[in-house]
């Protein structure tokens, strides 16, 4: 796989173009941020862990009925995927109230949401992700109301395999981020799954064992990150 051109850079991950049209390189980088990039930092072997987990667990959903943009890992930071046009839209499901819930609304840290909340987030770091509804992603022209209903089915479905397998080891699942894209007329998931986009409790200890640890100052970010890959992967 030859890397042509680079197309974009976000916070942690570039993406690149390839030698076939079909397929591009998302290079998973060392690089780790919090609060719109107010806090950064470089952490080595944080691309690898995380492109691990989102390659492990991309798989492990497209072998149980969920379409995803991933294609293979070409290295242990690299991973080929197929090109998605994305729609501006995190897709927030939670499954235990925390973090800005919590902050925002009247729930309880750790208080269990049952059914899950799907919560939907502009993706704008100037304007600090808002939250936004049904009626605003259609008035944008994002998605139709139809789409919308197969994104949140498609969020729960991704939240049920997420749970089980997440619970197996020893972790309960909080909460988690999905953004999903267009490739040609299908909607596939794409980005990526891992401890930046998770929130994980020990369901032991109740300790973070994701970006919170880095976020809020918690402990070794590298360690945890580490043990959640090897729980996960048993590698």
């Amino acid at each position: 796989m030859t890397e042509q051109e680079p197309i974009y850079r976000g916070k942690a991950k570039s993406v690149f173009r390839s030698d076939n049209p079909d397929e591009l390189i998302v290079k998973f980088r060392d690089d780790i941020t919090a609060f719109d990039g107010a806090k950064k930092d470089e952490l080595a072997r944080k691309g690898a862990y995380n492109a691990r987990v989102s390659a492990y667990l991309f798989r492990y959903l497209e072998e149980n009925g969920v379409s995803t943009h991933f294609v293979r890992m070409e290295d242990e930071t690299t991973m080929i995927v197929r090109p998605l046009k994305m729609i501006p839209v995190e897709v927030i499901v939670r499954n235990i109230a925390a973090g800005s819930l919590v902050r925002n609304y009247p729930f309880e840290e750790g208080a269990p949401l049952n059914p899950p909340v799907i919560v939907l987030d502009y993706k704008d770091d100037a304007r600090h992700d808002p939250m936004i509804n049904d009626e605003i992603i259609v008035a944008l022209g994002f998605m139709t109301t139809g789409e919308i209903a197969e994104v949140k089915k498609a969020a729960l479905k991704i939240n049920d395999l997420l749970k089980e397998k997440i619970d197996k080891i020893g972790l309960d699942l909080v909460d988690f981020k999905l953004e999903f894209g267009r490739h040609g007329d299908e909607i596939l998931l794409g980005d990526e799954i891992s401890m930046d986009s998770m929130r994980l409790w020990d369901k032991k200890s109740h300790a973070s064992m994701d970006k919170d640890v880095y976020r809020f100052d918690k402990g070794d970010v590298m360690a945890t990150y580490a043990e959640v890959v090897r729980r996960l992967t048993g590698e």
